[in-house]
Parts: structure tokens; sequence; C-alpha cells
């Protein structure tokens, strides 16, 4: 069986095996497992995540590829389908981690000298995996590190890059107002959250980025929640759901100030308690410029046609995170003009993308 059908293999166990964000033991066995049987890497577990190293003498590198799923039904009909229920690999993660593998077996026969490093990462999706991990770049004095992505909506096999920023960062927040629940004939006597609501409302719709602006910036309500629809009580709690989205961190930070602010202002006029939560925080990330250059070249060298992109990709990425530490880049594949986006019922990671998330990986390892 040659390499590629190994981790083409391996990317269907995984995919047949989804594990949704910070839950992915069964994903991390099965990983270390191959790994152990086809390399001679060492493996160092770190309870929910793992990374491997290939000794070298050179300046240390590293690779990184996430692991969990989404909470999204799968219906495909292909032979590897997902066997867990509400649970699917409908960001490619099962490919991003077979790859990593595929760059494993790769350097068991190369001639890298370069200490490298291979970090299989948990909780992508909600943003909760990338802190930690990043935190082993400082430790071992890494000096680069590299990640891929697969994107439909560009030719299938082409590598897509983008200078400096390249998704932004964003976050959930989520504000809870607690006042007194009346009969709906006497609401007066009651505490409603209606208008500290409605005033949030508003304050998320001004929020966002005008439209003669060139920085992203988006305040999107995903959830409004007030009582029941028994027309016998008036509402006493009540909540709203926004994600933050923006080019900077700090812009979208204060885009959260401006809403706690609103929310406290209301809550005090009004006799409400409020209380807020973060969630899936995500990070800028950032690509830097030296880093773009060694993937252009390993493409280049490989035959890989190189698409440079203007727009930023808006989801985000918690890669963010090592960038932060040091030098790096991320690095996208196409799948293909018409292929199904990510986050879809119809997506399932494009197979053929597998070798050249590895390969330039390699090229990248022997730099």
């Amino acid at each position: 069986m040659t390499d590629l059908e190994k981790i083409t293999e391996l990317r269907h166990q995984l995919h047949r095996e989804p594990e949704l964000s910070m839950q992915e033991k069964k994903t991390m066995e099965t990983l270390k497992a191959f790994l152990r049987d086809n390399t001679s890497l060492e493996i160092t577990d770190c309870g929910n995540w793992f990374y491997c190293r290939r000794e070298g003498t050179g300046e240390p590198i590293a690779f990184r590829a996430d692991m969990d799923a989404l909470p999204i039904e799968e219906d495909l009909e292909i032979p590897h389908c997902s066997q867990n229920r509400g649970i699917s690999h409908k960001c490619g993660h099962d490919g991003h981690s077979a790859a990593l593998c595929g760059l494993a077996l790769a350097l068991e026969n190369s001639a890298a000298e370069r200490e490298v490093y291979l970090i299989f990462q948990p909780g992508e999706e909600i943003g909760a995996g990338g802190s930690a991990c990043a935190e082993l770049l400082k430790e071992k004095g890494i000096r680069e590190v590299y990640a891929a992505h697969s994107r439909s909506g560009f030719s299938e096999g082409a590598v897509v890059l983008k200078e400096g920023l390249t998704q932004p960062a964003s976050e959930g927040l989520r504000i809870c107002f607690e006042g007194k629940t009346a009969h709906a004939s006497e609401p007066e006597n009651g505490i409603s959250p209606m208008p500290a609501l409605g005033d949030l409302i508003r304050t998320a719709g001004e929020l966002s980025a005008k439209p003669e602006e060139e920085e992203l910036a988006l305040c999107t309500i995903v959830y409004v929640h007030a009582g029941a629809p028994d027309y016998g009580i008036a509402a006493g709690q009540g909540e709203l759901a926004v994600t933050l989205r923006a080019e900077r961190e700090e812009r979208m930070l204060a885009m959260e100030r401006k809403l706690r602010d609103e929310a406290e202002k209301a809550a005090e006029r009004d006799g409400l308690k409020v209380s807020f939560e973060v969630s899936d925080y995500f990070p800028e990330t950032r690509n830097h410029a030296q880093c773009l250059d060694k993937i252009r070249q390993a493409a280049q060298e490989l035959g890989v046609p190189v698409l440079e992109s203007e727009e930023i990709w808006r989801a985000s990425e918690d890669f963010g995170y090592y960038t932060k530490n040091c030098q790096g880049a991320i690095f996208y594949v196409g799948n293909g003009e018409d292929y199904p986006p990510l986050h879809t019922l119809e997506f399932d990671f494009n197979d053929k993308n597998l070798s050249t998330i590895a390969q330039i990986f390699l090229k990248l390892a022997l730099s």
C-alpha cells in the first residue's frame, strides 16, 4: 500500500468516527496508533492533544492539524459516512489530520536536518484548543509554524495565499437579563427585559462597519429569546447572543465593550440584573511574508499553481495563536470552484488534496 493510500484510508476512518470539540479521544487514539505503526516519531501525549517530534539539528519547525468535527448530521451516501449520529467532519479536519500523518510518513525517508514537530490540536471549531497548543512553540524554541485548510470556490489542487491578515478575529457574546414575570394584565407589577433587548438590538445594528469602510467589522445577531407564547404572562427574563467579528482584535473588543456598557445602562435604568458570557474566542490570523514566500517556492517546485487572494476569508481560525508566538502561515488548497462549501451537508474533504498538503509540508520541513 502506498503512503497516499494509507493516509486516504486513515482519513476515511477518521470521517467514520467524528468527535466534537474537546472530545476527540477516539480520534487521538486512531492517529497515535497510525503513527506508532507506520513511523518512528516520538509521540508526546498532552491530555486532550498530542504532538510528534522528529530529531534534528537545524532550527525547529512545526506543523499543525486540527482534529474536531461539527454538530451536523451527515446524510451523504458514501462508504465512509459518519457513524456518530449528529456529528460529522464538515470542515475537513479529518483531511487535515490525515495530511499531517502523510508528512510523518514522508519524514521517515527524508533528508530533513531540522527538528520537526507535528501538532494535533483539539477544539479548533470553538477556538478552545489553539492557545494551549501554541505554548509548545515557546517551550521548544520553534521558529516557524505552518497549517493548511481546504477551501471550496477555488481551482482544485491550487494553493491559495493571502498576504498579512488572512482570517479575522471573532467571538460569541451572550447577554442575559433577569427581571420579574407578571400577569399580562398587570405588566407594571413585573420587570420586563423587552425595552433593554430592543435597545441592544438597535446598538448591535449600529456596530457593523459602514459600507464605505474598508475594514471588516460585523455584529451578527444569532439568537434572541424572551418570554413564551403564553398570552397571560409578561416576560421576566430575556437574552441576546451575537457574533462579533473584526479584522483587529482591538476593534472586536471595543464592540464588546460597547454592548456591555449599553446592557449595563439599560439594566440599571429598568431594574434588571444582567450577566455576560463570552465563548468561541478566535484571535485574528496574520501570515508572515517570509513564510508565504517559502510556501510559494514549495508549490512552484511541485508544479502546484498558486492563487493570490485579495480578500480575507471571513471564517475565523485559531491558528492566530500560533502566529503570535513565532513566524508562520496558513495556506489553503482549493477543492474546486463548484465544490460544496464547508459546513454544509454536501461537503466531504477532497482526498486529492491530501498529497498536495503533505508534499508542501515536506518541502517546508526540508527548507
